[in-house]
C-alpha cells in the first residue's frame, strides 16, 4: 500500500506550452507577485513583449508590445509597473491609462509590491517606498548595510503592519552561495544585519494569547550545516505571553552538497512553514514546535520565483523548466501522517485542533473520557470545544454534563461548558437550544440578545420558535440569521413592520400568501395595509393579485384607500387590467364623483369599458366626460345642448373629436335648442375648425338662421388667416349689412383674397354714405380710371381731392390721365397738380401728359421745379424733351445740363437728330449706343476718336470683331486720323492691345511700321519693336530676318526663344550671333538645326570650353561616344561622369572610358569615378593596374566592383577584389565557380555565414562533395530557419541518404533544435522506417509531434502513430488508431492504459464494441477499467441489444452497487432466465431500483413457486398487500401471508385471512394468525370466529393475552395518575430562581431525565408478545402445516 503523504503537489500549467519561450524562462524574466498572474518578459529578435498569465485564465495569456528592463504585476488587479533605465511607470491594463510615472535619481536592481498599493525600490545604496496612490514620490525607508555590498537582492520582504522590513541577497563566496540579510525596525530606525537566504513573516497565534505574535522565521546553510530561526519580533503585545524561540537543524541531503535555501511561505491559517531549496526540495515545518513535519523532492529543477498559493494556504512558484507548481497541506491526511508516520501524537493534535482537520478523532475522544472520568470537567470541556469537525459538541456530551453533580463552591459542569464554548467559538444547534431553555425561564432575555450579536449561538427554527414565546423581535432575529422565510414574515406581521415583509421575500425568493396577511393587517391598521398593499403591487407581475387585493378593501368599504391603492397599481395601463379599470372609476362615479372626474380628467386609464362609464357620468350629471366617451350621435346631441353645464373651452376642444358630419349636426341642434345661448359657442367652434367643417357649409348654416350676427363674428374670427375669397367677400357683406363700415375699410385695405372686382361692384351698388372702402379698393387693385370716372360723373369731385391729396398722392398721375380723358378743364388739372404736395411720380405724370399729347401743359410746373433746384432726373428728362422739339438751343442744353438721363435722351433724339443723341450717348458713356448711332450714320471719324479717348478694352473687342460689318472703316479712321492726332502714349498702348487682342496681326503691322519705322516720338520703343517683331514672327515670317537686321533696340535672347519656338532656328541663330550668345547659338545648331558638323565647325571657330561641353553632350546622346569623350577631354570638363559613364557600358567602350575617367579622376575625387575606373580595368583585363590601383590609396567601392564582376562571372577579378576587402563570403561563392572546393570552405569557415555555408554547401552537393558538403551542413541545420530548405534541395536530388547522415551526424551538437529531429523522423518515415521507432522512443520529447505525426499517418506507421498520439497526449486518436489498425499497433496494455484518458465519451462504447469483435474474451478487463467513467445504463443497454449481456456478467454485477435501472432489470432478467432465485432475492432486496409491479406481473404466473413467492414479496414491499396475500393464500404460502398482513397494519385484510383460515378448516394457521398478527385483530371478531366455528381451544391464548393487556393498562394510568399528584404537589413547594446561578447548574425546574417511550419515567415496557402463556411450539411455527 502506497504512504500517505501529508502534502498535494499539482502542477497548474506548463509555460511552454502556452507558447513561452524556454530561453525567457528564469529569475530575470519572470516575476510572480502573487499566485493571480505571472509575468513574463520575451524577446524574440528585435521584437520584445511582455506576457501576462492570468492563473484564472491560462489558455489565453495577455500579450503586449512593451520594452521594458523589469515587469510586476500588482498582487490583486490588473495593474503593471514597468521599469526601463530611470524610468518607472504604473499602469492600468483594464483602463488602459497611465497610473503614475517617476523617474529615479538611481539605478533600481531590484522592485517588489510589498502590498496591493507599494512598491519597494531597492537601489544600490537604498531603500525606498513608492505608493501608488496620488503623486507621492518614492519615500527613502532605510539605507542598505554593508553586509550586502557585492550581493544580488533576492528578495524584499515585511511583515502586516509593515513596521518589520528584510532585504535579502546572496553572492558566491568560497565555490558556496552565502546568505546575507538585512533586518530593519521601522520603529526604531534601526537595522541588524543576519546570515541566511530565505526568510518570512507570519502572525502566529499562540495558545493563551489573546492577539497573534509577530513571527520572523529565516533559514541559512553555512559550512557547519543549515538551520531555521523562528523568533518573535518586536515587543509582545499587552497580553501577550512571549513567544518561544525556535532553533532547529534543516536536513540537506548528501546527493546536494551544494543545495541550499531559496524561498520561503509561510501559512497563517495552519501555523505552517514552507520551504523550498536551489535543488527542488520542500521542507515542511510547525512553527509553533518548530518540527520538520515532510521533506521530499519537487521539481528536479530550480524553483526560482515563489508566492503564498492562497486557494489552499500554501506556496506556489516556477521553475526553470516553466512548470508553475504548488504545494499545500493535505488536510484530509496530514494528522493521520503526523500520528502514523511521525509517531508525534501531541503535534497531530495541536495541528489538528490549530486548523480544525479530522484524523485525531480517536485521541481527542480518548483524552475526553480521560479527563471526563477523572473529574476534571473543565479541562474536558476544552477538549471537547476544541475538538476539531465539532466530533464532542453533541447532545450525548451535553447530556453528560447535565448528569455530573456540581462540586461545593464551583460552577456546574454544564455550566463550565458552556461557558468554554462561549469563549471560544459558536454554539452549535443542540447547544444553542439547550442554554436557550433556562436564559429564558429565568427572563434574561438579553443574554440571548448579546450571544446573537455576537455570533456565539447557531440560529434554528428550533431557537426561534423557543424564544417566540417570549420575546418575537428576539426570535424575528433568529428567524432572520436561521433563513426560516415563513417565519420571519409571521413576526413582521406581528411586529407591524409590514414594509419590511415584501422586501425580506424578494431578498431571499420566498412567496408567501400575501392576501392572507392583507387581510389580518387590514383588520388592526388600514393605513398600514393600504401602504403594505402598494408594496405589494411595485413589481411586474405584482406580488399578489390585485384584483384579490381589491376585494380585502372592499370587503371593510374603503373606497378611498381602494381608490388610491388601485391608482398606484394600475398605473401601468395594461390591457388585461380593463375590468378593473373599470370597477375603480364605478365604485367612485357612485359614491364620489369628484374623484372619478379627476381621475378621467388626468387621463389615466383607457381600457376600461367606454359606454357603461359614460352613462354613469351622464347619471352624476358629469356631462363633459360623458361626451369624452360617448360615441352615438343621439347621445352626444342629448347631452351636448346643455351648454349651461359644459366649459366653453372645453367644448371647443370637444368638436375636435366629431366627425364634420356630427360636428354640423350638434351645431344645428344648439342653434336650434337656443339660439341666443348657444349662438356665442357655436362662434366659437365654428371659427377653430372652419377648415375640417368647410367654410361654405358654416356660412349657410348661419344664413338659414337668417344670424347675420353670427356670420360675422363667424367670418370675423377667421378671415384674418383665411385666403379664401368668399369668406373675405361674405365678411364684407355681413359688415355692411350690420353697420360695421369700419370693419369694411379695415378688410378692404389690409385684405388681398377678396376678388376686388366683385367688391368694386358691390360698394358702388351698396351706396355707402362714406366712399372711402370703395376709394381703398379701387387704389389698391389699380381701378384708378373707373374711381374718377365714377366720382366726376356722380359728382363727387371733393372724393377725388381727398383720394389724391390724402390717401395716395402717388395716383396723381393716373388721376390728372383719367381727368383729361373726361375732357377736365387745363385749369382745373393744373391746379390739383398744384395743390398735390405728396410723393408722386414725375415720370408717370410726364408719361399720362405725353400719351395725350399735352407734354407743354406742364412746362410752367416743370420749369418752377428746376429754379427750386429740383434735380429729379425725371424732370429734366421732359424739360430737355420739349427744348428738343422746340429747337430751343438743344446742343448746348445737352452738354451743359448734368440731371438728365442720356439714354433716354439718346434715344428720344436718334431719329430727330443723330449728332445731337451721340453728344448725349457720349455725355452718359453709353458707348454701345454712340456706336451703334454712329454705324448706322457712318460717322466713323467720330467714333475712332471716341474709342482713342475712351480706352476701353471692351469696345475695341466689341468693333473690332470680325462679325462687325463696319469694322474695316473704322480701322482706317484710327490708323489715318485718331492714331495721328495723339500724342498720349497710353492711347497708342491701348490701341495696339487692342489689335493684338483682336487678332488683327497684318492690321497691327500696318499700325506698327507707321508708328515704328517712320519717323515718329514712339520710334525707338522697345516694346514697340519687339511687338513688330513677334507679330512678324506669328503673321509674316518672312519679314523677321528684315526686322532683326534694321532694329538694334529689341529683347534678343527672349526674341529668339520666341523664334525657336515658331520654328525659325536660322533667325534665332543669327540673333545669337549677332549678340555673341555662343552657348545659346551652339545649343540651336544641336538641338534645332540638328547639324553637328556645324556645331563643330562652330564650337572650332569660337574655342569656347562651354561650347565644346555642348557639343560632346550632344555627341554623346547622338551614340558618337568616343567623339564625345574627345570633346569631353577638350573641354576639361568632368562633371557629365555618370552619363558617360552610362553611355561607354552601353556600348562596351570601357578603353575610352579609362581616359576619360584617368581625366575625371584628376578633376574630381568622386567614389563612383574611381568605382568604374576599377571596373573598367577589369573589364579591359588590366589586372596589373587593378591591383596597382586598389593598393594605392582610394575611395572606390570595392566591393560594389566585386559584385558587378561576380554578376558578369569575371571571377578572377573578383576573386582579387573580395580578397582585397576581406568579404569571405562572396569569396568563398566566387572559389566554387572557380572549383577550389576546398578553398571555398575555408572561406566559409572565415566569413561564419549562414548565407555562404548554404551556398557553398549546395554547390558541394552538385559537385558529388559530399564530405564537405556535410561539413557545411552541420553549420547550416542548427538555424531552423534554414533547415527546411537544405532538406528540399537534397531531396530534389535524390541524396537521400547522405541527408540523413547529415542530419544524424548533427544531433549531437550543442545547438541541435527540435527542427532536426523532427525532420529526421520524417525522413525515416519516407527513407527508412525501421529505424523511425528508435529514434522517436529516444527523442520523442524533442520533435514536433503534431508534424511527425502526419508524417507517419502518411506512411502507414500505425505503430509509431499511436506512440506518438500517446506521447502528445492525443488519447482519442491513439484509440482511434489502435482500433482502425489493431494488427500492427493493438496492446492491450497499452489499450487499457489510454482508454480511460481519452475526453471522448464515446469511444468508450467504441471499445467495447471493438473488443467485443476482436477480443471478446479480454471484455471484462477493459470494462472494469472503464467502469469510473462509463454510463452504464448506456453500456448494459448495448450489450442487451446486441444480445452478449451474458458475456459481461461479472461487470454487470460489479455496477449494480449504483442501483441503476437499466442494470438491476438487466440482472434481474437474467437471474429469472438462470432461474437463480436466491441471486434474485439478493439483488431485490439489496437493490431496489427497478420497476417493481411490472416484475411481480412476470413471475407470478412463472412455473416455479420460488419466483412466485418474490412477486408475493415485490406486491408487499409496494404497499399492495392484498395482492401479496392472495398469492400467498394460492400457493399455500401461509407464513408470508401472515407476515405480510401483520406489516400491512390493516385490520381488514387480517381478518379476512383468519376468515379464510376458518373456511379451509386450517385451524393451526389461524391460532398461528393470532399471535403473529395480534395488534390487527379485534378480539370481539376473534372471539365470534372461534365460537361459530367451535375452535374455542385454539382462540383462547389470544383472548388470554388481550385480558392481561387491558388490564395492565388500567394498572398504569393508575400509577400515571399518582406520580402526577407528586410531581404538582413538589412544584408548588419550590422556588423560582435557585440564588444568583443560572438554571442550566441544575437542569432547571423544567429539566427532566427523558421518559421512555411508553409514559412511565424509570419504568421498563412490559414484553407483551408473546405471551408467556401461549405455547412454544406454537409460537415456533410448529403447527403451521405446510409452511
Amino acid at each position: 500500500m502506497a504512504q500517505v503523504m501529508p502534502i498535494r503537489f499539482q502542477e497548474h500549467i506548463q509555460l511552454t506550452n502556452i507558447g513561452i519561450n524556454s530561453a525567457n524562462i528564469g529569475f530575470s524574466n519572470i516575476t510572480m507577485e502573487s499566485d493571480k498572474f505571472i509575468c513574463i518578459r520575451e524577446k524574440n529578435g528585435d521584437q520584445s513583449q511582455v506576457v501576462i498569465v492570468d492563473m484564472a485564465d491560462t489558455a489565453n495569456p495577455m500579450r503586449r508590445p512593451i520594452s521594458a528592463d523589469s515587469a510586476i504585476m500588482n498582487p490583486s488587479s490588473k495593474v503593471i509597473a514597468l521599469k526601463a533605465g530611470k524610468t518607472l511607470q504604473i499602469f492600468n491594463l483594464e483602463m488602459k491609462s497611465k497610473i503614475k510615472a517617476h523617474v529615479s535619481n538611481e539605478d533600481v536592481i531590484f522592485w517588489k509590491w510589498i502590498s496591493v498599493n507599494t512598491i519597494a525600490l531597492v537601489t544600490e545604496n537604498t531603500v525606498y517606498h513608492w505608493p501608488m496612490e496620488g503623486d507621492a514620490l518614492p519615500q527613502k525607508v532605510f539605507d542598505r548595510h554593508s553586509n550586502l555590498k557585492g550581493c544580488q537582492i533576492i528578495n524584499y520582504r515585511t511583515d502586516e503592519a509593515m513596521k518589520w522590513l528584510l532585504l535579502v541577497g546572496i553572492s558566491a563566496q568560497q565555490q558556496r552561495v552565502v546568505g546575507a540579510m538585512q533586518l530593519y525596525s521601522v520603529e526604531r530606525n534601526v537595522s541588524q544585519p543576519i546570515e541566511g537566504h530565505a526568510a518570512t513573516f507570519v502572525p502566529f497565534q499562540v495558545e493563551g494569547n489573546k492577539s497573534p505574535s509577530n513571527v520572523f522565521a529565516f533559514s541559512v546553510r553555512n559550512q557547519t550545516g543549515g538551520k531555521l530561526h523562528i523568533i518573535e519580533v518586536g515587543a509582545p503585545a499587552e497580553g501577550n505571553a512571549n513567544f518561544a524561540k525556535k532553533t532547529v537543524d534543516v536536513f540537506f541531503p548528501a546527493e546536494a552538497p551544494n543545495d541550499f535555501p531559496v524561498a520561503m511561505q509561510a501559512s497563517k491559517e495552519h501555523g505552517l512553514i514552507y520551504m523550498i531549496t536551489k535543488y527542488g526540495y520542500i521542507h515542511l515545518y510547525d512553527i509553533e514546535s518548530g518540527t520538520c513535519i515532510y521533506m521530499n523532492r519537487i521539481s528536479g529543477d530550480t524553483i526560482f520565483v515563489t508566492a503564498p498559493h492562497e486557494a489552499s494556504n500554501g506556496i506556489i512558484g516556477v521553475n526553470r523548466k516553466g512548470q508553475v507548481l504548488s504545494v499545500s497541506i493535505d488536510e484530509d491526511n496530514i494528522v493521520g501522517y503526523i500520528t502514523n508516520q511521525l509517531k508525534n501524537p501531541e503535534l497531530a493534535l495541536k495541528i489538528s485542533v490549530r486548523c480544525n482537520l479530522a484524523g485525531a478523532e480517536e485521541l481527542f475522544v480518548r483524552r475526553f473520557n480521560m479527563l471526563f472520568g477523572q473529574g476534571q470537567y473543565s479541562e474536558a470541556a476544552k477538549v471537547a470545544a476544541n475538538a476539531p469537525k465539532g466530533i464532542l459538541r453533541t447532545p450525548q456530551t451535553i447530556q453528560r454534563f447535565q448528569q455530573c453533580p456540581t462540586q461545593p463552591g464551583q460552577a456546574s459542569p454544564l455550566l463550565q461548558y458552556f461557558s468554554i464554548l462561549l469563549e471560544t467559538s459558536q454554539l452549535n444547534k443542540a447547544e444553542s437550544l439547550e442554554l436557550a431553555r433556562p436564559v429564558l425561564q429565568q427572563g434574561r432575555n438579553q443574554l440571548l440578545e448579546k450571544w446573537l450579536v455576537e455570533g456565539k449561538l447557531e440560529c434554528s427554527e428550533e431557537l426561534g420558535d423557543l424564544i417566540k414565546a417570549h420575546d418575537t423581535t428576539l426570535a424575528l432575529s433568529v428567524y432572520l440569521r436561521a433563513n426560516i422565510p415563513q417565519k420571519v414574515i409571521i413576526c413582521f406581521a406581528e411586529t407591524n413592520q409590514f414594509q419590511k415583509i415584501v422586501l425580506y421575500a424578494k431578498k431571499v425568493n420566498y412567496t408567501p400568501d400575501y392576501v392572507f396577511i392583507l387581510r389580518n393587517v387590514m383588520r388592526s391598521n388600514v393605513e398600514n395595509g393600504t401602504t403594505f398593499a402598494t408594496m405589494l403591487v411595485q413589481d411586474d407581475p405584482p406580488l399578489a393579485d390585485i384584483e384579490s387585493i381589491t376585494n380585502v378593501f372592499m370587503e371593510q368599504n374603503l373606497i378611498p384607500q381602494c381608490t388610491s391603492f388601485l391608482l398606484e397599481a394600475l398605473k401601468g395601463n395594461k390591457p388585461e387590467e380593463g375590468p378593473l379599470q373599470t370597477r375603480l372609476l364605478e365604485m367612485n362615479l357612485m359614491s364620489a364623483p369628484q374623484v372619478a372626474d379627476a381621475i378621467l380628467g388626468n387621463q389615466l386609464f383607457t381600457h376600461y369599458d367606454r359606454a357603461h362609464v359614460a352613462q354613469l357620468c351622464e347619471q352624476a350629471q358629469l356631462l363633459q366626460r360623458a361626451l369624452e366617451h360617448y360615441t352615438d350621435i343621439f347621445d352626444i346631441k342629448r347631452a351636448i345642448v346643455h351648454t349651461h353645464l359644459l366649459k366653453p373651452e372645453w367644448l371647443v376642444e370637444y368638436f375636435g373629436s366629431l366627425s364634420v358630419d356630427d360636428s354640423l349636426e350638434c351645431l344645428k341642434a344648439m342653434l336650434t335648442a337656443n339660439l341666443r345661448q348657444n349662438l356665442q359657442i357655436c362662434v366659437q367652434v365654428a371659427g377653430k375648425y372652419h377648415e375640417q367643417l368647410g367654410t361654405t357649409k358654416l356660412i349657410e348654416l348661419f344664413e338659414s338662421f337668417k344670424s347675420f350676427e353670427g356670420l360675422f363674428y363667424f367670418l370675423g374670427s377667421i378671415v384674418n388667416f383665411s385666403q379664401e375669397a368668399e369668406v373675405h367677400f361674405r365678411y364684407i357683406q355681413a359688415a355692411c349689412k350690420t353697420g360695421q363700415i369700419k370693419e369694411v375699410e379695415r378688410i378692404c385695405r389690409e385684405s388681398s383674397c377678396y376678388d376686388p372686382e366683385r367688391v368694386k361692384n358691390f360698394l358702388k351698388e351698396a351706396k355707402l354714405a362714406d366712399q372711402l372702402p370703395l376709394i381703398i379698393v379701387c387704389d389698391r387693385f389699380n381701378f384708378v380710371h373707373d374711381l374718377v370716372m365714377y366720382l366726376y360723373k356722380n359728382n363727387l369731385q371733393k372724393y377725388i381731392e381727398i383720394y389724391v391729396q390724402k390717401v395716395n398722392p402717388s395716383r396723381l398721375p393716373a388721376v390728372v390721365g383719367g381727368l383729361l380723358d373726361v375732357d377736365c378743364g387745363e385749369d382745373i388739372v393744373k391746379n390739383l397738380i398744384l395743390t398735390v404736395r405728396g410723393q408722386f411720380s414725375t415720370d408717370e405724370l410726364v408719361e399720362e401728359v405725353e400719351k395725350r399729347n399735352r407734354l407743354k401743359l406742364l412746362m410752367p410746373w416743370l420749369e418752377g421745379r428746376v429754379h427750386e433746384g429740383i434735380n429729379e432726373p425725371a424732370t429734366h428728362n421732359a424739360l430737355a424733351k420739349i427744348y428738343i422739339d422746340s429747337n430751343n438751343n438743344p446742343e448746348r442744353f445737352l452738354r451743359e445740363n448734368q440731371y438728365y438721363e442720356s439714354e433716354v435722351i439718346g434715344k428720344y433724339c436718334e431719329k430727330r437728330d443723330p449728332h445731337l443723341a451721340c453728344v448725349s450717348y457720349e455725355r452718359g458713356s453709353c458707348d454701345m449706343d454712340l456706336i451703334r448711332v454712329c454705324n448706322e450714320n457712318s460717322l466713323f471719324k467720330y467714333a475712332a476718336r471716341h474709342l482713342v479717348r475712351r480706352r476701353d478694352p471692351a469696345l475695341w473687342e466689341h468693333v473690332l470683331d470680325p462679325e462687325n460689318t463696319f469694322r474695316r472703316p473704322l480701322i482706317d479712321q484710327v490708323v489715318q486720323t485718331a492714331l495721328s492726332e495723339t500724342q498720349d502714349a497710353d492711347d497708342v498702348s491701348t490701341t495696339v492691345r487692342a489689335f493684338m487682342a483682336a487678332d488683327l496681326p497684318n492690321e497691327l503691322i500696318e499700325l506698327l511700321e507707321k508708328i515704328v519705322l517712320e519717323n515718329s516720338v514712339f520710334s525707338d520703343h522697345r516694346n514697340l519693336q519687339n511687338l513688330l517683331i513677334l507679330t512678324a514672327v506669328k503673321a509674316d515670317p518672312t519679314r523677321v530676318m528684315e526686322y532683326i537686321t534694321r532694329l538694334d533696340n529689341y529683347d534678343a535672347p527672349d526674341i529668339a526663344n520666341i523664334a525657336i519656338t515658331n520654328q525659325l532656328f536660322e533667325e534665332a541663330f543669327a540673333i545669337f550671333k549677332k549678340f555673341d550668345v555662343n552657348t545659346s547659338a551652339v545649343q540651336v545648331l544641336i538641338e534645332h538645326v540638328k547639324n553637328l558638323d556645324r556645331a563643330y565647325e562652330f564650337a572650332e571657330r569660337c574655342n569656347d570650353p562651354t561650347v565644346w561641353s555642348e557639343l560632346a553632350r550632344a555627341q554623346l546622346n547622338s551614340g558618337a561616344v568616343k567623339d564625345a569623350i574627345d570633346s569631353f577631354i577638350k573641354a576639361d570638363d568632368p562633371s557629365a561622369y555618370l552619363d558617360v559613364i552610362e553611355a561607354a557600358r552601353a556600348n562596351d567602350g570601357y578603353e575610352d572610358m579609362v581616359r576619360y575617367l584617368q581625366m575625371a579622376r584628376k578633376k574630381a575625387r568622386e567614389a563612383i569615378i574611381e568605382t568604374e575606373l576599377v571596373f573598367a580595368y577589369a573589364k579591359v583585363n588590366r589586372l596589373a593596374d587593378l591591383e596597382e590601383f586598389i593598393s594605392s590609396p582610394n575611395i572606390a567601392q570595392i566591393q560594389q566592383v566585386g559584385d558587378r564582376c561576380y554578376d558578369e562571372k569575371l571571377y578572377e577579378p573578383a576573386r582579387i577584389l573580395y580578397n582585397n576587402v576581406s568579404n569571405y563570403a562572396r569569396l568563398s561563392s566566387t572559389l566554387v565557380h572557380l572549383g577550389e572546393y576546398q578553398a571555398a570552405v575555408d572561406g566559409a569557415r572565415k566569413a561564419n555565414s549562414t548565407k555562404t555555408w548554404k551556398e557553398v554547401c549546395f554547390a558541394c552537393v552538385e559537385a558529388g562533395e559530399f564530405r564537405m558538403a556535410q561539413m557545411c551542413g552541420l553549420h547550416i541545420v542548427v538555424h531552423a530557419d534554414e533547415l527546411e530548405e537544405l532538406i528540399n534541395f537534397y531531396q530534389s536530388r535524390g541524396f537521400f541518404q547522405e541527408l540523413i547522415q547529415l542530419l544524424e551526424a548533427a544531433l549531437g551538437l550543442e545547438r541541435a533544435h527540435m527542427g532536426m529531429f523532427t525532420e529526421l523522423a520524417i525522413l525515416y518515415s519516407k527513407y527508412n522506417a525501421p529505424k523511425m521507432r528508435e529514434h522517436l522512443e529516444l527523442f520523442w520529447s524533442r520533435v514536433n509531434i503534431p508534424k511527425v505525426l502526419r508524417a507517419a499517418e502518411q506512411a502507414h506507421l500505425w505503430a509509431e502513430l499511436v506512440f506518438l498520439y500517446d506521447k502528445y497526449e492525443e488519447y482519442d486518436n491513439a484509440i482511434q488508431t489502435m482500433m482502425s489498425h489493431p494488427t500492427p499497433c493493438w496492446k492491450e496494455a497499452l489499450f487499457k492504459d489510454i482508454i480511460t484518458k481519452v475526453a471522448n465519451i464515446e469511444l468508450y462504447y467504441k471499445a467495447l464494441s471493438f473488443y467485443l469483435e476482436f477480443k471478446p474474451m479480454l471484455l471484462n478487463d477493459l470494462l472494469l477499467v472503464l467502469t469510473p467513467r462509463l454510463d452504464h445504463t448506456r453500456a448494459v443497454g448495448y450489450f442487451q441489444k446486441v444480445g452478449q449481456l451474458a458475456l459481461v456478467l461479472p461487470y454487470v454485477k460489479s455496477v449494480q452497487s449504483h442501483n441503476n435501472k437499466v442494470i438491476n432489470e438487466a440482472l434481474n432478467n437474467i437471474y429469472i432466465e438462470n432461474e437463480d432465485y436466491d441471486s434474485l432475492r439478493n439483488s431485490i432486496d439489496d437493490f431496489n431500483n427497478f420497476d417493481n409491479i411490472a416484475l411481480a406481473q412476470r413471475m407470478e404466473k412463472h412455473e416455479l413457486i420460488e419466483f412466485r413467492r418474490i412477486a408475493a414479496y415485490l406486491f408487499k414491499m409496494n404497499n399492495r398487500w392484498k395482492q401479496a396475500v392472495e398469492l400467498c393464500k394460492k400457493d399455500h404460502l401461509f407464513k408470508d401471508a401472515m407476515e405480510y398482513a401483520a406489516e400491512s397494519r390493516n385490520t381488514e385484510i387480517s381478518e379476512d385471512l383468519m376468515s379464510w383460515f376458518l373456511d379451509n378448516e386450517n385451524y393451526e394457521s389461524f391460532a398461528a394468525g393470532t399471535f403473529v398478527m395480534y395488534d390487527m385483530l379485534r378480539p370481539d371478531v376473534i372471539l365470534e370466529l372461534a365460537w361459530r366455528h367451535n375452535i374455542m381451544d385454539f382462540a383462547m391464548p389470544y383472548l388470554i393475552q388481550s385480558v392481561r393487556e387491558y388490564t395492565q393498562k388500567v394498572d398504569k394510568l393508575e400509577v400515571s395518575d399518582e406520580t402526577r399528584a407528586k410531581e404538582a404537589e413538589t412544584n408548588n413547594q419550590q422556588p423560582l430562581v435557585l440564588g444568583e446561578q443560572l438554571m442550566i447548574t441544575s437542569g432547571g425546574p423544567g429539566y427532566s431525565p427523558m421518559p421512555n417511550m411508553y409514559g412511565v419515567p424509570g419504568q421498563q415496557p412490559q414484553q407483551t408478545m408473546p405471551p408467556q402463556s401461549m405455547p412454544q411450539q406454537l409460537y415456533n411455527g410448529g403447527y403451521m402445516g405446510t409452511m
